[in-house]
């Protein structure tokens, strides 16, 4: 039994949830979000709330019931609240802007690097060495969060490049005379 599947998904007042099929549509104040739920699962919106139950027992449906519930959740989630996560920037001369509908890095390469912003996500740099990237779609922002990251991901010895705001970084000793 999933313990996540279980719990039924509530709908929060200004939140309309419509069911078309195993497509179901999330609207709230900041968007709109949808999601086709897997054939191994049936979602049904009942008094206020949504609902999620496994076809058969085999290993697949109990799998896909608390993914597809966890996965209903972060639409209501996003629609209510938004998603944020934060970078930071370390190293002398590394520093973000953005500039227009790109994120202008300088990340110690010999060229500046130019990062498209999607559409749907939003990018600040409060400071030269933040990125605060902010959307409703959860895997949008966790996606386009984790691209920055592999343009230049921290490095061991001095902690250098570009990571997560609550992200820690094992430092290595160094070489020894």
């Amino acid at each position: 039994m999933s313990r996540i599947g279980k719990k039924p998904v509530a709908i929060p007042s200004g939140v309309t949830a419509k069911l078309d099929g195993k497509s179901i549509a999330v609207k709230g104040a900041k968007g709109e979000l949808k999601f086709t739920a897997p054939e191994e699962v049936s979602v049904t919106i009942e008094g206020g709330q949504i609902h999620v139950a496994p076809h058969s027992e085999d290993k697949r449906a109990r799998a896909m019931w608390g993914t597809t519930r966890a996965r209903i959740q972060n639409l209501v989630a996003g629609v209510t609240k938004g998603f944020e996560k934060k970078l930071e920037i370390n190293g002398v001369g590394y520093k973000a802007a953005v500039a227009g509908k790109n994120l202008q890095l300088s990340l110690g390469y010999s060229h500046d690097v130019m990062f498209p912003i999607p559409v749907g996500v939003t990018i600040v740099t409060p400071k030269p060495t933040e990125i605060t990237i902010t959307g409703i779609d959860k895997r949008q922002v966790g996606q386009t969060a984790a691209e920055i990251r592999a343009l230049r991901g921290p490095e061991p010895y001095k902690g250098k490049g570009v990571k997560y705001a609550d992200e820690f970084i094992f430092r290595k000793e160094g070489k020894k005379k």
